[in-house]
């Protein structure tokens, strides 16, 4: 008898990780055989774990800190994003290889196509705040579907240099005292740092300067919605918050894994809330 497919995600450690909620849910929904866990794995045991990948009944795993930069010297090829990123979040069996791929920024765009439809239309400047590994894809992301400015601002100017140098775009380097400017002309705002997150300093800065038409993300999801969100909405402006983006990344490698292509619905968000909820 053919034992259940397998799934988890790796990281050190997981155990915090909504991904067994969400795979958890897609799995119930189609009533397919199946697991995912969550596998708290340390640095010096991750490529051990990432051999065992290769045998039944596993399927392939997600990834996260501190594994994404390893992990992409552990597979035997990887998709264009995850090469452009030198980072990979989703693993998975093919043709006999474990392939590394990175659906980062596929769900934060995703995630703005559902909540705030034809954002990108006429996508003339995007401000990112930030210069991390979500800012590297979020920016990959915003370069592929047309931005014609990405300004990615950060306080160590090194770090925002490398990114603007290692992700092919219309972007730019600027720092903390620029942002006011910035937001002038700005037909999105995304905030990729951890500030304003549960138990972090908050976000301090003024959006007063974002025009009308202008579109506010954060990729903070605890709290779901933060201070910048709020004062964005109580300007009127569209919002996206950072479940959409959590939610979204996780499709790609349900299929590539389970063999269905899940849908982000209103079920499965209820769902992570209430985890979100009972911290």
């Amino acid at each position: 008898m053919t034992a259940a497919p397998k799934a988890c995600v790796i990281g050190w450690p997981a155990r915090h990780s909504r991904s067994p909620v969400i795979h958890g849910h897609w799995l119930e929904r189609h009533g397919l055989q199946g697991s995912y866990t969550a596998e708290d794995v340390a640095e010096d045991d991750l490529a051990a774990f990432v051999r065992g990948l290769r045998e039944e009944p596993w399927r392939g795993c997600n990834v996260t800190v501190p594994h994404k930069v390893t992990a992409a010297s552990l597979v035997d090829r990887l998709d264009e994003a995850a090469q452009a990123l030198g980072a990979v979040n989703t693993i998975w069996r093919e043709d006999g290889e474990l392939v590394g791929g990175n659906t980062d920024g596929y769900g934060f765009l995703a995630s703005l196509d559902e909540g705030a439809p034809g954002w990108d239309e006429d996508l003339a400047h995007a401000v990112v705040l930030g210069a991390g590994g979500a800012a590297r894809a979020i920016v990959h992301g915003l370069s592929g579907r047309g931005a014609r400015r990405i300004s990615v601002v950060n306080r160590n100017a090194e770090r925002a240099n490398e990114l603007a140098s290692q992700v092919a775009g219309p972007v730019e380097v600027a720092g903390w005292g620029d942002v006011q400017a910035l937001l002038v002309d700005a037909d999105l705002l995304v905030n990729t740092t951890s500030l304003g997150m549960e138990g972090k300093p908050s976000l301090e800065m003024s959006i007063s300067e974002l025009p009308p038409r202008a579109v506010v993300s954060d990729i903070v999801y605890v709290p779901l919605e933060t201070e910048l969100l709020r004062t964005a909405r109580a300007r009127e402006l569209r919002t996206v918050d950072g479940l959409g983006m959590l939610l979204h990344q996780a499709v790609p490698g349900f299929e590539r894994w389970f063999g269905v292509r899940p849908q982000v619905d209103q079920e499965l968000r209820r769902r992570v809330v209430a985890t979100l909820e009972a911290r």
